[in-house]
């Protein structure tokens, strides 16, 4: 992971990553899994995401995974509640209820961790990172998760000479050979949301297409 990079980000509050409202084609998509209640989700790179409150509100238990102690923090300020602190590893546990984050390096979570997931849910991470990147960060969920998880992800399309990441375009093509091995990958959704993020028009960006996956292991 690119720690001071994040760290440093976090620091200076420069998150216009960060979105204040649930992500669209999370509430969208999401019921189609079927999942049972009570069922643990991933969140990996969750940041502060208001995602696994809705998450939590719809009956599943959350396990975000957080490089940055400031978003952690930041997070159970704003629901106004005191976690749980535990050393564990390599990582610290965050805990409250069916709210927990693992805050340290993801490539640092263990099998053992991460083995309770159920589903997944991943709208910052594949995007967070470069390309040489992805492909250990797929290789870790194929080692650390169990074999019949199913999720969505989300990713960004956008002319990528246009505007250096994070966030990343990665196209449908790149995803599906990543996750090639395994999994039964869908794509659900595809939005033009590029008059909705400022940032991207503010950069020149001329197209931004926001693409939802439904993820199946097994």
């Amino acid at each position: 992971m690119q720690h001071d990079f994040w760290q440093a980000r976090w620091a200076r509050n420069e998150i216009g990553f960060h979105q204040n409202e649930v992500n669209s084609g999370l509430a969208r998509h999401w019921p189609a899994l079927r999942l049972p209640e009570g069922a643990q989700v991933l969140v990996p790179l969750c940041g502060k995401s208001l995602d696994m409150l809705w998450l939590v509100q719809q009956g599943y238990r959350v396990l975000g995974v957080e490089l940055a102690e400031r978003a952690v923090l930041d997070f159970f300020a704003g629901l106004g509640v005191e976690p749980q602190v535990t050393e564990e590893g390599q990582v610290r546990r965050y805990r409250h209820e069916r709210l927990e984050i693992l805050q340290g390096d993801f490539f640092d979570t263990t099998a053992e961790q991460l083995g309770g997931c159920a589903a997944l849910y991943d709208r910052a991470a594949l995007i967070a990172l470069p390309q040489d990147m992805r492909p250990d960060y797929v290789a870790h969920l194929q080692r650390n998760l169990p074999p019949q998880v199913r999720g969505l992800l989300v990713t960004l399309e956008y002319p990528q000479a246009e505007m250096d990441g994070p966030p990343f375009a990665v196209l449908a093509d790149e995803v599906r050979t990543h996750f090639a091995e395994g999994w039964q990958l869908v794509e659900r959704d595809r939005l033009d949301v590029l008059a909705e993020n400022p940032k991207f028009l503010k950069r020149g960006v001329s197209r931004l297409d926001e693409v939802v996956f439904d993820l199946r292991r097994g």
